[in-house]
């Protein structure tokens, strides 16, 4: 997984999966909520209280369920959809929700090849800016990048 960015022209968050043996890249737009609590565990920030993720992540552990892996396994009409496996049973989610589970429990995030092949973007050796200017938003962005801005009265605990 390469991080969390924010999309320039509509300011939203995504989410950037490099493909292990390759040169393509996978972008997923996500919700800021989503995107907050993947970059707090790459930070490594703990909340003063668990955000969601975190909740399932022990209700998981509690219960002696494994996630083994997370699949992002589908694209329709520009949607994806992810696959959680639990202790063999699957679960449908929405991939950002199984990235941010996935880092938690440290567990593969995979894309099906038909996925990669439609959605990938290869970024080239003309690219290589792109990329570096990329890295260093990725060491320079915070998780309180995402969070909507001028609402004080929902504060993320």
């Amino acid at each position: 997984m390469m991080g969390v960015r924010m999309d320039m022209p509509t300011n939203q968050p995504i989410v950037v999966l490099r493909e292990r043996d390759g040169d393509r890249y996978l972008p997923i737009w996500v919700g800021a909520a989503e995107a907050t609590a993947i970059a707090y565990v790459q930070q490594g920030i703990e909340p003063p209280r668990p955000l969601t993720h975190d909740l399932m992540t022990d209700v998981l552990a509690r219960l002696e369920h494994t996630l083994s892996v997370v699949r992002v396994d589908r694209l329709e009409a520009k949607v994806f959809y992810a696959t959680l496996v639990i202790d063999g049973t699957e679960v449908s989610a929405r991939p950002s929700d199984g990235i941010a589970l996935a880092l938690r429990v440290g567990c593969q995030v995979l894309v099906a090849p038909e996925v990669m092949d439609e959605a990938g973007i290869v970024i080239g050796p003309d690219e290589d800016d792109e990329v570096a200017r990329f890295r260093e938003f990725l060491d320079q962005v915070s998780a309180e990048d995402f969070e909507p801005p001028g609402d004080e009265s929902n504060p993320v605990p």
